[in-house]
C-alpha cells in the first residue's frame, strides 16, 4: 500500500476530465489498497461505475495494484499510470516526480476501507477554499451499532477538515449496500438457457436437479458437502467459478485441478468448472442456480439481489470473532421465517463457517420457505436504498 507520504499526478483540473471534456457533475477521487481476494477493489469499482454512469460524477479511482483489478475489468492495463474504462479515470497509486502545487483535488474524497490518504493530498484538501466532503467508506457489517456510528464526523488532529464515516448495513439508519438501477430488469430478463450453453457448453439440467454456484474460501467443510450431494436421492449440478475452493473439488473427484471446462461427475453430483468473471457477468452466475454459496462482502451482496436462496462464507476471524457478525446477518436475513426453517438455515450458515458440520437434507428440504424468504428480503433491503445513491445524496447536501 502507498505510504502516507507519497504523492499525486498534478493536473490542469480533475484528473477524471479528459481533454476537451466539458466539466460537469461532481468530481470525486476514491482511494483503494487492494488487500486480498478482490473485496476492496471489488466494492470500489463497482462504486466507481454506479457514480460515474448514474449520478454523472467525474470519478478518479487510484488503485494501488492494477494486476489485480484487472483481473476483475480485463479493460485495465496494468501497465498504464493512467487510463480511462467504464467512464472512470484510473490512477495508479504511486509518487510520480512532475507532483506540483498543481495538484487538483476532488469535491468529494472517498477513503476506502481506511487505507490512509497520502499525506500531500490531505493538506491540499486542508489548502481548498471550499474544503471537499472526506467520507471514509467502511466495510459492510449486519451489526447494530453501525446505524449509531454511520455518518458522524471525525475531525483532522491538525487541519480544519472533517472526516465522516459511510457505514454500509442491512437495515435502516445504515448507507444500504450497492445495486443498480437496472440490475432487477436484468435479472428478469436472464435468459437461462443460452447462459448454460455459452458458460458451460452444455444444455441446462433436467428438470428435478438443483443447480448450487459455489464461490467459497477454502472450507473444511466441502468434503462432507460433496459427498452428501454424491449420495443425494436427487441430482445436483455444481457450478464451480474457479478459485480457492477448487483444489477440494479436485481432490474429491480424484483430478489433479479443476480449472476452468473441468467436468466430473461421482453418484449424483455432476461439477462444473468455471473461469473467473468479471463483475458484470457474475450476477448472471447467481440466476443461474438455485442455491448459492457466496464470501465476502461484494459476492454477498450480490447473491441478496439475485432472489435466490445462499450460504454465506464470512471472512475467517481468530476466535472464531466472525461468529456473531454471522448472526448479524442471520438476524435480518432469516427473519419471518418459521422457527423450524430459521433454525435450520442458522445450523447450515455456522456449519459452512466451521462450526458444526453440514447437514444438507436438513437444510434443503425448505427450499420453498427458503426462496419465498429470498424474494421478501430483496424488498426489505431495497427500502433501505443502494449505498451509491445514499452516498451522493449526502455529499450533495454537505456539497451545498
Amino acid at each position: 500500500m502507498p505510504s502516507s507520504s507519497e504523492q499525486l499526478p498534478a493536473a490542469s483540473g480533475h484528473a477524471s476530465v479528459e481533454p476537451g471534456a466539458p466539466a460537469t457533475g461532481i468530481a470525486c477521487d476514491i482511494f483503494c489498497a487492494v488487500i486480498d481476494n478482490f473485496g476492496d477493489i471489488g466494492v470500489c469499482w463497482r462504486l466507481a461505475r454506479q457514480l460515474a454512469g448514474e449520478h454523472d460524477w467525474q470519478v478518479r479511482l487510484f488503485v494501488d495494484d492494477l494486476k489485480a483489478f484487472h483481473a476483475l475489468c480485463p479493460a485495465v492495463d496494468p501497465a498504464l499510470d493512467r487510463q480511462r474504462a467504464a467512464g472512470v479515470m484510473i490512477e495508479q497509486w504511486h509518487a510520480p516526480s512532475h507532483v506540483g502545487d498543481t495538484l487538483q483535488i476532488a469535491d468529494v474524497v472517498i477513503e476506502a476501507f481506511g487505507c490512509e490518504l497520502p499525506a500531500v493530498y490531505v493538506s491540499a484538501m486542508a489548502r481548498r477554499e471550499k474544503k471537499p466532503v472526506w467520507m471514509n467508506l467502511e466495510y459492510l457489517s449486519a451489526q447494530d451499532w453501525v446505524a449509531d456510528f454511520h455518518l458522524r464526523p471525525s475531525p483532522h488532529p491538525r487541519y480544519a477538515l472533517n472526516k465522516t464515516f459511510f457505514f454500509p448495513g442491512l437495515g435502516p439508519g445504515t448507507g444500504g449496500v450497492l445495486k443498480e438501477r437496472a440490475l432487477d430488469a436484468e435479472r428478469r430478463a436472464f435468459d437461462r438457457n443460452a447462459w448454460w450453453h455459452a458458460r458451460v457448453g452444455i444444455a441446462p439440467p433436467p428438470s428435478g436437479t438443483t443447480v448450487i454456484s459455489m464461490f467459497a474460501y477454502e472450507n473444511p467443510a466441502v468434503d462432507t458437502l460433496l459427498e452428501q450431494w454424491r449420495d443425494c436421492a436427487t441430482p445436483i449440478a455444481l457450478l464451480v467459478p474457479q478459485g480457492r475452493i477448487s483444489g477440494a473439488v479436485a481432490r474429491f473427484f480424484g483430478l489433479p485441478d479443476f480449472q476452468a471446462g473441468a467436468k466430473a461427475t461421482s453418484g449424483s453430483l455432476s461439477a462444473y468448472g468455471l473461469g473467473f468473471v468479471e463483475q458484470p457477468l457474475f450476477d448472471a452466475l447467481l440466476w443461474a442456480a438455485d442455491l448459492n454459496f457466496v464470501r465476502g462482502e461484494d459476492s454477498f451482496v450480490r447473491a441478496q439481489w439475485a432472489q435466490k436462496p445462499f450460504v454465506w462464507h464470512i471472512y475467517p476471524q481468530g476466535d472464531d470473532a466472525h461468529l456473531p457478525k454471522l448472526d448479524a446477518a442471520l438476524a435480518h436475513y432469516a427473519n419471518g421465517l418459521p422457527d423450524k426453517a430459521r433454525a435450520s438455515l442458522e445450523r447450515f450458515w455456522h456449519a459452512w463457517n466451521s462450526a458444526g458440520t453440514p447437514d444438507w437434507n436438513d437444510f434443503w428440504q425448505n427450499r420453498a420457505l427458503l426462496e419465498r424468504r429470498a424474494a421478501d428480503w430483496a424488498s426489505e433491503l431495497a427500502s433501505v436504498g443502494d449505498l451509491a445513491g445514499n452516498l451522493a445524496e449526502f455529499a450533495k447536501t454537505q456539497l451545498k
